[in-house]
Order: structure tokens, then sequence, then C-alpha cells
């Protein structure tokens, strides 16, 4: 079977932000020279959702109205898939664990067991659901990427051992955040370093997310609402 690179895929990013009340900085790498997608450029941790992600069970949930927005304009369900996804590439790229202490029951799929030898289940607690773009017509790539933002403090470890992770991304750094944009970087991530930085004092997730959209027709900047909370009793 013959596989439509041009065709857009689900993914995941996630941006580890360290000393966010004192001294920002965040967790970046560069893509290889040979890369099909974004040669050369510094991104943040992440990757295409696996058929797989969606079997995946999770130790906690995405916090209050983070899943809302997640579905909306979404396939039906795929919200565990991108969480899930988020926390295995972060763990694949980088080497860091996003999880909760515990055993895994049952078989464990096979890009998980060296997470589940750490002792750890995947845990979406921590995460926020801030952002979303898809990426413009006529590029190599093209994917759905949904961002999430951690702080760092709910990674389990040293966090600057970096001696798991794969060579998908060379010269893992933390980077300031006010001095991030003079690296090589994406157009998209420079506009989400922009939202990053509006929100770095606030750590409460967001109540809208921005969603950059592109298709053959237009280019859209919308806000995902979701659907609203039921009012505590």
């Amino acid at each position: 079977m013959t596989i439509d690179k041009t065709a857009i895929r689900d993914a995941a990013t996630v941006i580890v932000l360290r000393n966010r009340m004192t001294n920002p900085m965040i967790l970046m790498g560069q893509r290889g020279a040979k890369a099909a997608f974004m040669p050369n450029k510094f991104v943040f941790p992440g990757g295409a959702v696996d058929a797989a992600d969606a079997a995946v069970p999770l130790a906690s949930g995405l916090p209050g109205g983070c899943t809302e927005r997640l579905a909306e304009q979404s396939q039906p369900g795929l919200e565990t898939a991108l969480t899930v996804a988020a926390i295995r590439e972060l763990w694949e790229e980088t080497g860091l664990v996003l999880g909760e202490p515990g055993t895994w029951a049952g078989d464990i799929p096979v890009d998980w067991q060296s997470f589940a030898r750490m002792g750890y289940l995947p845990s979406a607690s921590a995460l926020q659901f801030v952002f979303r773009a898809v990426t413009p017509p006529g590029r190599p790539r093209r994917f759905d990427a949904r961002f999430f933002l951690v702080d760092a403090d709910a990674i389990h470890g040293d966090l600057d051992d970096f001696s798991r992770a794969s060579d998908e991304l060379s010269h893992l750094q933390w980077v300031a955040l006010d001095k991030a944009r003079d690296l090589d970087l994406p157009f998209i991530t420079e506009v989400v370093l922009a939202e990053i930085t509006a929100r770095v004092t606030d750590p409460q997730p967001p109540t809208t997310v921005p969603f950059y959209l592109h298709n053959e027709e237009q280019s859209l900047f919308l806000q995902i609402k979701g659907y609203p909370m039921p009012e505590a009793d």
C-alpha cells in the first residue's frame, strides 16, 4: 500500500517550560539536515500520532476544559491518541518522563517498553492544550499539530539528562524564552512562542486556544473555545 505523504497527519508537540516565574526557558532541539520536514530548524519535541497511541491507557487525563477544546473540529475520540502521542514523543526525543509511578497491566506496546521500565505510567494531568496549527499546502509533509504546554516541574528525573533520547533531534538544550527567536525557527514556532510568552506567568489552562488553519483557499486564525464547563456546586 502506498502512503500519501502529503496527506494531513495528526500530530502532537510538547513545549516544556522551566523556571516560568523567574527565568523562563523552553526545551528545543534541531532537526537533521536531511529531514524531509523542516530540515535544520530548531523545534519543540513532537511528531505524528501512531495508530497504537489510541490504545495506550493514561494514569490521569488532561485538566478540565482541555479535552473539550482538543475535541473541537477533530475526529471523534482522537483526544486520547493526541495526548498519548505528546507524552511518547517527549520520551522518545528527549528521554524525559511525563507520568505517574505505576505498573503496566497486560502487554506493553513496543514503543512504550523503555518508558515502562522506568517504573511509570503516562499521565496527562500536567499537560495543557495551548495551540493548534495546520501545515500550509505545498509542503513535503503536512500536519494538523496540537501544541501542549507542560511545566518542567512535572517531569520526573534530571531535566538536563538527555542520555535516553533518540537521535531524531540534535543539540537538545534549554533556551531562554526571550532568546529563542535568535535560533533558526519555523514560522509557526515563532507564532507559538509569542503565545507562550504572553501567558508564561499564568499556570491555568487557556480558556480559548488559537487555531492557525491553512487550506487551499485561505489562511485563517481562529479560536477554539470548546464546550462550556458545568458550574461547580
